[in-house]
């Protein structure tokens, strides 16, 4: 058995466990490991389990709820840069973070242990919609964007989402409402986790297909269930903005 010290942090309720480590000693956690910390009744509980591995750089490993690695999370990179900020007394306000999607800029302004975040996502890739979507986005992960029916009951949207991410070999599905052309609203279904409270990419993904069908502006606020994002187009080129909070310290008895 192991004992390790970690943090919890969440993004708008997408709700991550960090654990800040030396470099190249990532390789203790292992997909088993990632499921019993996330779990939800025996675990922590968590979206995701981030690794922030410190040393001539700061890189990022993402394990989803189940166990699969992600390739990248604007709210969970905040969050990550939010608890090496902590854990090093850190004065910066910008941390370079390499990750699975490239090495990503995360602006930081924290008071105390609440604050506002900002990372360049890099270029949002529109790919060809599949039937019944309003399209298909890669933000470093895979994305289905859905228009929403009030209708629809969530075993219904869960179904359809299921027949969508089996299409691209797995994605995440966002089924979003269009309120003006500065505002939107979603709910994601996360690729590995499930329904989330807030999906950064997911967010990024939204704006940039509504954005090319001419359904929103270039600069957006999104409101997921736990929260608002914003997203500032330039291009193909994505800048996600929003909150960030530390939770608690933890320390987990592995077994």
């Amino acid at each position: 058995m192991a004992l390790r010290s970690l943090q919890k942090w969440h993004g708008a309720g997408n709700d991550f466990i960090v654990d800040v480590i030396e470099q190249g000693t990532a390789e203790w956690w292992t997909p088993q490991r990632a499921i019993d910390v996330c779990n939800r009744h025996t675990g922590i509980g968590a979206d995701g389990l981030l690794l922030a591995e410190v040393g001539s750089e700061v890189s990022m490993v993402l394990y989803n709820a189940d166990g699969s690695i992600a390739e990248m999370s604007g709210n969970g990179i905040r969050c990550l840069a939010g608890a090496v900020h902590r854990t090093t007394h850190a004065t910066w306000n910008e941390l370079k973070v390499s990750t699975q999607a490239g090495v990503k800029t995360v602006t930081l302004n924290m008071s105390g242990d609440t604050g506002t975040g900002s990372v360049d996502m890099g270029q949002v890739v529109l790919k060809d919609a599949l039937p019944g979507t309003l399209g298909v986005a890669n933000v470093g992960n895979p994305h289905v964007v859905v228009e929403d029916n009030h209708s629809w009951s969530d075993a219904e949207r869960e179904s359809l989402a299921a027949d969508l991410a089996a299409q691209l070999g797995g994605a995440n599905v966002e089924f979003i409402r269009f309120i003006d052309k500065k505002h939107l609203s979603l709910r994601v279904i996360e690729r590995g986790v499930g329904w989330t409270q807030a999906c950064g990419t997911g967010t990024c993904a939204s704006a940039a297909v509504a954005h090319s069908l001419g359904k929103c502006d270039q600069d957006v606020v999104i409101s997921n269930p736990g929260g608002d994002l914003r997203v500032q187009l330039s291009g193909s080129n994505a800048v996600l903005s929003g909150p960030v909070q530390f939770v608690g310290n933890v320390e987990w008895l592995e077994a």
